[in-house]
Order: C-alpha cells, then sequence, then structure tokens
C-alpha cells in the first residue's frame, strides 16, 4: 500500500493542507479505496412525504443549481451552555423529577440509572472554566439560537403531547411558527427540534418544509448541516429514523464510496487520523522490549490502521517483534459481505513479508458483544494489546439495556490482563441526553466538523459532498431520529470514558511525549486551526475550540 497525494487545497488559513488517497499497489489484492465516479447528480424535489425513499432522496442526490441565503453567520463551534439558554432553563427539564408523577417501573428505573450515572460519571460536572476544548459538559448557545428557546419540559417521543410550561407557551410574545421565515436555519432547526419535542407534529412539519427550500447540501457549512439534520427531524418525525439510518448504511456499492469517504474524512479532518496515530504511537511504545506481541482489535473494519503501525515496526531499531493481530468483525457488516477479513488480512500480510515483520492475522467473524476471551486464542508469552478505535460507542450501555454491554466488555477485557488498551472515540455526549439537549449537542459538535470541512474542500467537491453524505450524515440521522436500541451512535464524553475504564479496573497510561511532539508537527503541516490538547493523560484534537476527537491509553 502507498500513499499518492492527490489534492493540496489552499486556504488563507490552511494553506499547508495536504489530502491524500491510498491505493494498493499490489495486483494479488489490488483494490482502490478511493474511488469515486462522476455520474451527475438528479435535482432534489421538496415533498410532503415522509418516506424513508423521500429522505434517502436528500441524501444521495444534489439540489438545483438554484440556493437560497440563508444566515451568512459563522458557527459556534462549542458555544453551547445548555444552562445559559434562556428564562427558561434547560437544567429545570433536565432535573429529576419526583418518582411519583413517573407513568411506569420503567421511568423509575431511568432516572434511577441517570442519577447513578451523573454520581459516577460526573454528567452534570461543569467546571465553568471556558478555556479551550471543553469536554462537551459545558455548552452554551450563541444569540442566534438563545432568542426563540423558551422551554420548560420536552419529551423524547415526538408524539409525547406537551404539558404546561411547554416551549410554545414560553416563545415571547407567542409568535406563530408561521413566521420562521425571516430565521436563520440554525434559528428554524433549533425552534423545529423544540416543537418536535413536544409533539406538534403539524407545525414542525412546515418548518421542515420550508427549511428544505432554505437550504442545500453545497452550500455554506451552515446550510449543509441543516440540510441534514432536518431530515433527521423529518425521519424522526416519521418514526422512520432506523430505516434511514439502515438505508444509508448499506445501499450499494458499499465497499467503495463508504470506505473512500471514511479516507478522505480522516484526511481532510484529520482529527481522527490523529486519534489513529496517538494510539499507535501508545502501541509502539509498548512494544518495547516485547519479543511477541498480540494485538486484539474489536472493530478493524478494512485494517488502515494496521498499515501505519506495521510501517512504524519495520523502521524501529533491532529485530522486530513478532506481531500477531487478531482482527473482530460483524459477519453481517458491509466488509465482511465484499469478503471484508480475509482480504485486510492477505493485505496486511503481504506489507509486513515485504517490510520484513514477522506477522501473523486472525480473524474472528462475530459481533462484539458474543466474543468471549476463549475465541481469541491468547497465548502465554505474548503481550497482549486491545485496541478500541471508534467502537466502544456502538455497544448499548445501562442507558438501553440492565445488560450494559459496554462496561461488560471492559471488565471482560481487562479480565485478559492486558499490557495496554487504547481507546479513541468522538467527544461528544449523544447516549444518555435527552432529544432537546442531544440536538443542540450534536449541531455543535458536527458544525465544528462541516467547518474545518470547508477550510479544506471547495463547496462544490464531490469528495467532500461524499464525505458528508456517506461519514457524516448517516449519524446525524441517527443520533436525531432514533431512541432506545434503534440509536446506534451513542457517543460519550472524554469524562465519561475514564470514568468507565477506571470502574472497569484500568489505569491512565499518559501518551509519552515523543507521541505528543511527533503529532503536533504534522498538525502545524496542515492547519493552525487544527488544535491538540493534553488532559488528564487523554489527547483532545480539536478545530479551533471544539475538542472533536480524544485518545487515552490505560493498563
Amino acid at each position: 500500500m502507498s500513499l499518492v497525494r492527490s489534492a493540496e487545497p489552499a486556504t488563507a488559513s490552511c494553506r499547508n493542507t495536504k489530502l491524500y488517497s491510498i491505493q494498493d499497489s499490489s495486483d494479488s489484492t489490488g483494490m482502490a479505496i478511493r474511488m469515486f465516479g462522476s455520474d451527475k447528480h438528479k435535482p432534489v424535489y421538496v415533498m410532503d412525504s415522509y418516506s424513508s425513499e423521500s429522505y434517502e432522496k436528500y441524501f444521495l442526490d444534489s439540489p438545483t443549481d438554484e440556493l437560497i441565503h440563508s444566515s451568512s453567520s459563522g458557527i459556534s463551534g462549542s458555544s453551547v451552555r445548555l444552562q445559559d439558554v434562556s428564562s427558561c432553563q434547560i437544567r429545570d427539564y433536565l432535573e429529576i423529577q419526583s418518582p411519583d408523577t413517573l407513568d411506569s417501573d420503567s421511568d423509575k428505573m431511568k432516572l434511577k440509572l441517570q442519577e447513578l450515572e451523573r454520581a459516577l460519571l460526573a454528567d452534570n460536572d461543569v467546571d465553568g472554566d471556558d478555556d479551550m476544548f471543553g469536554t462537551g459538559l459545558s455548552m452554551e448557545v450563541d444569540g442566534e439560537w438563545s432568542d426563540p428557546i423558551r422551554m420548560g419540559s420536552h419529551h423524547d417521543s415526538p408524539k409525547e403531547s406537551s404539558s404546561s410550561g411547554s416551549y410554545l407557551d414560553c416563545v415571547s410574545g407567542n409568535k406563530e411558527v408561521s413566521h420562521v421565515s425571516s430565521q436563520t436555519p440554525k434559528q428554524m432547526l433549533i425552534e423545529c427540534a423544540a416543537i418536535l419535542s413536544e409533539g406538534h407534529i403539524e407545525k414542525a412539519s412546515a418548518i421542515i418544509n420550508e427549511l428544505r427550500q432554505k437550504v442545500s447540501i453545497q452550500g455554506d457549512p451552515p446550510q449543509r448541516i441543516a440540510a441534514y439534520m432536518v431530515e433527521g427531524l423529518a425521519a424522526r418525525m416519521a418514526a422512520s429514523g432506523k430505516y434511514l439510518y439502515k438505508a444509508l448504511r448499506c445501499k450499494e456499492p458499499p465497499s467503495s464510496d463508504r470506505l473512500a469517504a471514511m479516507q478522505i474524512l480522516f484526511e481532510v479532518c484529520p482529527c481522527f487520523k490523529f486519534g489513529f496515530m496517538a494510539a499507535n504511537g501508545a502501541i509502539i511504545e509498548a512494544f518495547k522490549g516485547e519479543k511477541r506481541v498480540h494485538i486484539i482489535d474489536f472493530d478493524i473494519s478494512q485494517g488502515s490502521q494496521y498499515i501505519t503501525l506495521i510501517q512504524t515496526i519495520a523502521k524501529l531499531p533491532g529485530k522486530p517483534s513478532h506481531l500477531r493481530l487478531t482482527g473482530v468483525d460483524d459477519p453481517e457488516s458491509v466488509q465482511r459481505l465484499n469478503g471484508g477479513l480475509e482480504i485486510v488480512g492477505l493485505r496486511l500480510e503481504k506489507l509486513a513479508e515485504i517490510l520484513g515483520v514477522p506477522f501473523e492475522f486472525r480473524a474472528v467473524p462475530s459481533r462484539t458483544s458474543l466474543v468471549a476471551p476463549s475465541m481469541l486464542d491468547c497465548k502465554p508469552g505474548e503481550a497482549l494489546i486491545v485496541n478500541f478505535a471508534f467502537q466502544l460507542h456502538h455497544m448499548p450501555d445501562e442507558s438501553v439495556s440492565t445488560i450494559n454491554q459496554r462496561d461488560q466488555l471492559l471488565r471482560m477485557v481487562k479480565s485478559m490482563n492486558p499490557k495496554l488498551v487504547t481507546v479513541v472515540e468522538q467527544d461528544v455526549n449523544t447516549n444518555t441526553s435527552p432529544f432537546f439537549p442531544r440536538f443542540i449537542e450534536a449541531y455543535s459538535y458536527y458544525s465544528a466538523v462541516f467547518d474545518s470541512l470547508d477550510a479544506t474542500l471547495p463547496r462544490e467537491s464531490q469528495d467532500r459532498m461524499n464525505v458528508e453524505r456517506q461519514c457524516l450524515a448517516r449519524d446525524i440521522v441517527n443520533i436525531i431520529a432514533c431512541e432506545g436500541e434503534e440509536r446506534i451512535e451513542r457517543y460519550e464524553v472524554a469524562g465519561k470514558w475514564r470514568a468507565r475504564m477506571i470502574m472497569a479496573g484500568f489505569k491512565s497510561c499518559p501518551m509519552s511525549s515523543n507521541v505528543i511532539d511527533t503529532i503536533q508537527k504534522l498538525i502545524k503541516e496542515y492547519c493552525d486551526r487544527y488544535k491538540l490538547k493534553e488532559d488528564v493523560g487523554a489527547l483532545h484534537f480539536g478545530w479551533e475550540d471544539k475538542s472533536l476527537i480524544v485518545a487515552s491509553a490505560w493498563s
């Protein structure tokens, strides 16, 4: 495999940004990851129907060339502080209610779990420090958002009706929803989400139809993110988010477009790539003094992380350690359906052979929740390393089921006595937050991602639209439209991951200065708006003042 430079966009503040694509130079496993066609896209038509097909149209097709101009205001990267929203405080909404007001034992259990979570995981711990990289626990709404937000109580279900002190009652002057046309897309989104959270379907539908005419997947960042978030709201309203998410994940051809888009995302929004690099750096440090190393990856995907790792091992002084890699992958996943694990293993084995690195690959086609230590074939004399890169957030926790697969997996790994465990995750809370605050936080997070793409790729770029559509839209839809077991993208902030790891028995292993210095130099080659911060042993990678990715190591 070789890195081939394919573009070098230059902007006023990001002139050194480089875009690479990975291409396989081997004839035997010839697979180009970066593959995009140049097909023309059909125009988007505004429809009143909310079938899953109509949602898919908005994500897979481009709009007409006419763009209706919306707000020119900038994005407030991490400027969302829920407790400062307005006179009708969101924190009032989040307060624990009296058990006497609960409708069922299930509600009581959920509230007990939330109360326990706040105590153990510091869910509401806000330190009041507005320094760079708030971990998502501190959020404040900018002026453009704060005016329309006047809320008392909201509900997770779009079909639940509101009680006294509802959003509409709190709107200053009892403004009619029909007057939202003068608002920006951001204001319309927040109003629609608040109205929808109270079950006012008709009013939310009117805003959605108007929003669809004001946003564009080829516009500025606020327009682009609004185009996807409005479809998430529509899917939630129709209670069909699950089907849209599935359609986005499984639409053919899955391997080329999706994987190519992921690779481009890692390059043009390098916080994701820096997360992998930090994990690899910690892994390389763990190789020291070891003759045999066994790495278990619970979501190996296409194995791109290990291309760089094998190349680095080959450059280490002395005889390289023997590396045995066990890759776990869901047998029903896209990669598996396309011959995934076997192809991944062959590609890595060939690379290791060329570079002279002793290497074995073993595939474990299984859902992570079903993996047991006996399936992983750990052997005496091997240093065990476990890698969780963008995987743990897919495991349901105690807020979804009493089984709590998330902590169960961590405890199982700890019982195997690993030398090192690496965790890389997106630094945002989309797990336990109720719908409305989750919507606000998701907008804040993905606004920073869309803003960073605007600095590295032109708005008309097909690559950029594929990244946004294939990688970001599906997450946004799932976060906004789905609840319960159907909500798969359940990210947590760094503090919660730290608490989970500690409760599972792990101890933090701060990243070495060598790893930090290396990544810091690479960040400067991209853009001075990308930031790196070390906090409590973890590395936070962000865009301006918004932390996007957090990487940590444990033993």
